[in-house]
């Protein structure tokens, strides 16, 4: 297949993906699982894994770094830029209009009704990922002990980071007297210690360059170090942009910060983008330009150090122990999340319906999730404008 080809085919699924994808990193990846290991076969269960596993070892958005994975491991370089700006575009799009509805007229639109419809479908389609990955992932009884262990630990309140790289080392450490070469014991710590090394010079060149001025280039200095630094759920994005730009440089109300947050959770696609609406509110089109492009650039950049990597270290014994740990505990962390998730998705008897059915539409008819996402989120709408809500 010719080059152009594989990235117009990169650009449709990740255009496509970037519009209907509800329901944060964990539903953005069992869709793409979807997409590209069970309709396409573009990588296996395994591969899939894989990067799954090295999303969560590097900070920044977790679903759009696989996006830029998949486009990697697809096309190379230009299957990067072309996965990755794809997942993006809808988001920016949709979340760029709703901030200049909002500058304009002051208000955001309900979007109860949607949101009411499309998170119990969001659960169908994780649990159903999670099912095809775990029996990959889970390969020996002591791989799902430790899988396991990692749901507890998480559920407890053990930070995601710590909960990884401990579900990492044990699988390595629990075969060490099988490999011994000098190549394999120097592969984990190569997989270790590299991303932690680059937020941590970003966070200190951006904070050094940033002040309680507000101008665009602090802004994207802004930017850029959240995407540098941040590791966890969106609620760690709330707590970052609440302590600089509400708290400390004051550019923001926090009425204003609830309504970006509340945006980035409504829209499809990653959640950064309450940048672009935080972005626009401050200064425009030109201010939504630069907070996005801050708060995406360094997802390209881990990936493109990263993403060559992975396959040499799977190829590692040592490495590859450590990445069977760690994707046992990322599928742990999905887990919890959908637990999280479903708790607010389950609400009454048509919301458990709706679940169900579209279960049964994912397993048996192999209905497509994008189509099962835009059902639900129109048969949402209609009820709460059928009940006047």
């Amino acid at each position: 297949m010719s080059r152009g080809k594989e990235l117009k085919q990169l650009a449709g699924l990740f255009l496509k993906l970037g519009s209907t994808s509800f329901g944060g990193p964990a539903a953005h990846n069992a869709m793409m699982e979807e997409e590209v290991v069970r309709r396409r076969g573009w990588l296996t269960r395994e591969e899939f894994l894989d990067l799954v596993g090295a999303t969560n070892l590097i900070p920044g958005p977790n679903s759009t770094e696989m996006a830029i994975h998949i486009g990697y491991q697809r096309a190379r370089w230009a299957g990067l830029l072309v996965a990755g700006l794809s997942f993006i575009l809808p988001a920016v799009l949709i979340t760029g209009a709703l901030a200049w509805s909002y500058t304009r007229f002051g208000k955001l639109p309900q979007a109860a009704g949607l949101l009411y419809g499309v998170k119990p479908v969001v659960i169908a389609i994780v649990l159903r990922a999670l099912w095809g990955l775990g029996r990959t992932a889970m390969k020996t009884k002591f791989l799902a002990v430790v899988g396991v262990a990692a749901g507890v630990l998480v559920s407890l309140g053990v930070h995601e980071l710590l909960v990884l790289f401990g579900a990492g080392l044990v699988i390595p450490l629990s075969r060490w007297h099988t490999f011994r070469t000098r190549k394999a014991r120097a592969a984990t710590p190569a997989l270790c210690a590299a991303p932690a090394l680059i937020p941590l010079a970003a966070s200190a060149s951006a904070g050094a360059a940033l002040g309680s001025t507000f101008g665009l280039w602090p802004l994207f200095l802004f930017f850029v170090k959240v995407g540098s630094v941040l590791f966890g759920s969106g609620y760690v994005l709330l707590a970052f942009l609440r302590a600089d730009l509400v708290h400390r440089w004051g550019w923001l109300s926090e009425a204003q910060l609830l309504d970006a947050t509340a945006v980035g959770q409504v829209t499809p696609g990653p959640l950064f983008t309450t940048a672009t609406f935080i972005g626009y509110v401050l200064a425009g089109p030109a201010g939504a330009l630069v907070g996005t492009v801050g708060i995406f650039l360094p997802a390209f950049v881990f990936v493109a150090l990263s993403g060559p990597l992975i396959p040499r270290l799977r190829r590692s014994p040592i490495a590859g122990a450590f990445l069977d740990g760690v994707n046992v505990a990322s599928l742990a962390l999905m887990a919890v999340v959908t637990w999280q998730l479903g708790q607010a998705a389950f609400v009454d008897l048509l919301s458990v319906a709706l679940g169900v059915a579209a279960a049964i539409a994912l397993v048996r008819f192999r209905v497509n999730s994008a189509w099962l996402v835009l059902g639900a989120a129109g048969i949402g709408l209609l009820t709460h404008a059928s009940l006047g809500q």
